[in-house]
């Protein structure tokens, strides 16, 4: 089952490293023969919490672009630079990431299977890549409260290509348009009323639900 399965490997993963927590070279490590979807699930979801994550955005964004660039030449084993494999993921943080993956694939573990595997063959990766790309350009920006949506839209894919889901990766396209949209309203809102036009928007979305 997809909960059981990504939901132990992230645990195991997150908490390999020591107290202080794991760096991204041990987790490249670990994940070498594995491929890139699980270091996408990874470096997205730290963003991708519901809660502030500061210091992690700019750096795991520029990450998921080299790794995302290295998938789409056909690398089979992902690798990152010197700065970046330093990178520490705290204790605290890892525990927070597996607490919020663990409840999000306890809420889709029914939905997500093998299947429709012609998504997911080359060029299809090519494709993936670059949206993974424009995301994780858009996770980098500095706009307060819009990085989610982007990080989001890489995690669906990290699980997609994890659990050969095709189904799953045509969704994260449709949630990429909508993390495109938001980012079309925010910037609209900034031309129109300056920064604080991100909390105008802020209430307007609220609103409507």
């Amino acid at each position: 089952m997809a909960h059981s399965n990504l939901s132990e490997d992230l645990k195991g993963l997150l908490l390999h490293g020591n107290e202080e927590g794991i760096t991204m070279s041990d987790l490249v490590d670990a994940l070498r023969d594995r491929g890139f979807g699980l270091l996408f699930i990874i470096l997205s979801l730290p963003s991708a919490l519901p809660i502030p994550a500061p210091g992690y955005s700019t750096p795991f964004g520029i990450m998921i672009t080299i790794l995302a660039i290295q998938m789409m030449a056909g690398r089979q084993s992902p690798w990152l630079p010197n700065w970046a494999a330093k990178k520490r993921i705290s204790r605290k943080m890892a525990e927070r990431m597996i607490g919020t993956a663990s409840k999000f694939f306890s809420k889709v573990e029914h939905l997500i299977k093998p299947r429709w595997g012609w998504v997911l063959a080359k060029s299809g990766h090519i494709f993936a890549g670059i949206l993974i790309i424009v995301m994780a350009c858009l996770m980098i920006l500095p706009i307060p409260l819009t990085n989610t949506a982007p990080a989001m839209v890489i995690f669906v894919i990290g699980v997609a290509m994890t659990e050969d889901d095709g189904l799953g990766m045509l969704a994260s396209c449709g949630l990429a348009i909508c993390a495109v949209l938001l980012y079309v309203g925010v910037f609209w809102a900034i031309s129109y009323y300056g920064l604080q036009g991100v909390d105008e928007l802020k209430e307007i979305v609220k609103g409507w639900f």
